[in-house]
């Protein structure tokens, strides 16, 4: 599940949300935010697959790594973890990442579940919110601050377009679970440059490196964190005349679609044999005095 420039959006939780007000630092030098350990879980969107980065532990950096990247600029000790694995549907992660998560003691917790169920036939929203309803249950439960996702208006993306109805009503079904359990939503469905093309990685199921950029500043300023993340306007896009569209389609059809297709068939998932990429909550880049990219 790329940036050009980010929604005018409130620098505060949605309604009926709320997340800790950063601390304000000495010397009145910039905001200090309430956060010191950070444990991301879900599936490909968080463990990062379209933004490639072969520095990046198991190769993908993604929006998580560069909401990690920025909240270790002002917090001392700053310690992260991602336990994402793509392909993972909705009881799988609850299974597999919850209790892993939750004994890393976060006090941060970010989980974006259930949209691969959801694009499945027969994805009920509303069996897949209760179960959602009792995770999130469990994580807020160890007094973390916990985010939670809307999915993004697939109206225009191909294939996957289809099930615009069931994420929204999925996406309504969650509004009412943060609100139930004081979690903070980090609204995707709103952040209307997700429709850009730029947006999306070749395969048009994952989101670009100018996609997770934009949706980390989201999360940040969702937070009420400032960040160092600019908006990029994206290049305009080449006119491109009719054979070579109808190429680059029949390309991705072959490519992305049919192996995607023939997993669902055999029920299989990408993720098979793959791990989460950061198991352990530890150092991140870009700590306090550091340069970004330098080790923390």
């Amino acid at each position: 599940m790329t940036c050009p420039s980010i929604p005018e959006t409130s620098s505060t939780p949605a309604a009926g949300t709320s997340a800790p007000a950063p601390e304000p630092a000495a010397g009145g030098e910039s905001a200090v935010h309430p956060w010191t350990r950070y444990v991301a879980i879900g599936d490909s969107f968080t463990e990062g697959i379209g933004d490639p980065d072969p520095q990046s532990p198991g190769g993908h950096r993604g929006w998580a790594d560069r909401v990690a990247e920025e909240l270790a600029r002002s917090r001392d000790g700053f310690a992260y973890a991602n336990l994402a694995i793509r392909g993972r549907l909705l009881n799988k992660i609850i299974e597999e990442q919850l209790e892993p998560a939750l004994e890393l003691h976060p006090d941060l917790i970010t989980i974006c579940a259930g949209g691969n169920d959801v694009i499945r036939p027969g994805g009920d929203p509303d069996k897949l919110a209760e179960k959602m309803d009792a995770a999130v249950a469990r994580l807020t439960d160890s007094g973390a601050t916990v985010v939670l996702f809307t999915g993004p208006d697939l109206g225009a993306t191909p294939v996957i377009g289809s099930v615009r109805g069931r994420v929204a009503v999925y996406n309504e079904n969650l509004r009412t679970v943060a609100a139930r359990h004081d979690a903070v939503i980090a609204d995707m469905w709103a952040l209307r440059q997700l429709s850009n093309r730029e947006m999306w990685a070749s395969d048009r199921l994952h989101f670009s490196p100018l996609g997770h950029h934009t949706i980390a500043a989201m999360v940040l300023e969702t937070l009420a964190v400032p960040h160092t993340l600019e908006p990029l306007e994206p290049k305009p896009m080449v006119a491109k005349n009719w054979r070579t569209a109808r190429t680059e389609d029949l390309t991705w059809a072959r490519e992305h679609l049919m192996p995607w297709v023939m997993r669902r068939v055999r029920h299989q998932s990408s993720g098979d044999g793959i791990a989460a990429k950061r198991p352990d909550a530890g150092p991140m880049f870009g700590g306090p005095g550091m340069p970004p990219g330098s080790a923390g």
